[in-house]
């Protein structure tokens, strides 16, 4: 049995959607069992436990074979101290836990999804703590899968639809930075599909894999492309990313800060990977940007 952790996300729902479509046999580790049942339907088993808390972890782990971390804290990029969602809390600890009640539990494979940029020596805390947990990984003794995603998108996410969204509430797209950085958005079901590649097969065991889509773009290109497969012609207004911070250092409304200087820096860092490794031992079909876009931002009439 394969256990998602993480499974209700905007990733880790794509992850549990294409297994399940294979055939395997999964659970979900999460919070709330009932919302894991809503999300996923009667097909997977809900593990309720808290990759935070240690002690609720060796039970989910029973009977598993391949750990898929997927998991990402509420609001991620913004952290909330506070309630604990912050990238050390969770990308970091929670994968050392996660790692931990997996080798008590005599589990085989550990697939972490980290993210494109991860670095001991990054200048970004997010980047070096999603290191710290992949050499954790590695160092751990059981066999392990790493996974650095670029930015994903589809039709829940909540970069680039946010984004468009605000376009339907002012006659144009505001953007922080010159929107000139390098990207290489990846479709939300190649993520799933490479991700069930890395649970299950042979071939993936011990592999660092980048995953990125099949072109590399500005980020004004890609916010271009949106508008295009949505039908819309709207121009994009650049904001200085120092004015971004300024607004986030601003007293906001809990309980979730909208802005802070951390989340104008990770929206406007490019994000390109190297797919050289994937391509030579998994061999992934990847989705252009248009056409994934059109397969839920193009009017009816186009679809």
């Amino acid at each position: 049995m394969i256990l998602v952790s993480g499974g209700t996300g905007f990733v880790g729902s794509a992850i549990v959607k294409e297994l399940v479509r294979r055939g395997a046999k999964v659970a979900v580790l999460g919070r709330d069992p009932e919302k894991i049942r809503l999300r996923l339907g009667p097909l997977v088993e809900p593990r309720s436990g808290d990759v935070r808390e240690p002690g609720t972890l060796a039970g989910a782990m029973r009977d598993i074979d391949v750990v898929v971390n997927a998991v990402q804290f509420p609001g991620s990029p913004v952290e909330n101290r506070g309630k604990g969602n912050t990238f050390e809390e969770v990308d970091l600890k929670g994968t050392r836990h996660q790692v931990d009640a997996a080798k008590q539990a005599g589990v085989r494979r550990f697939v972490y999804i980290s993210g494109v940029g991860a670095d001991k020596d990054a200048e970004k805390h997010w980047f070096r703590y999603k290191w710290e947990a992949e050499d954790y990984l590695r160092r751990s003794g059981l066999e392990w899968v790493i996974l650095r995603p670029t930015w994903v998108y589809g039709p829940e996410d909540v970069s680039l639809n946010r984004f468009l969204g605000l376009g339907k509430m002012l006659p144009f797209i505001p953007m922080f930075g010159d929107g000139k950085q390098d990207m290489q958005p990846v479709f939300i079901d190649d993520v799933g599909r490479v991700a069930a590649d890395c649970a299950t097969r042979p071939e993936a065991a011990n592999q660092l894999f980048e995953l990125g889509g099949p072109e590399v773009m500005s980020m004004n290109e890609v916010v271009k492309t949106a508008l295009e497969a949505q039908g819309k012609k709207k121009g994009v207004l650049h904001q200085p990313a120092a004015l971004g911070k300024f607004l986030g250092a601003l007293p906001s409304i809990p309980p979730l800060p909208p802005l802070t200087a951390d989340a104008i820096d990770f929206i406007t860092n490019p994000a390109v990977a190297d797919n050289t490794h994937l391509q030579e031992v998994l061999h992934p079909a990847l989705t252009p940007l248009r056409a994934g876009l059109s397969t839920y931002l193009a009017p009816e009439s186009q679809k």
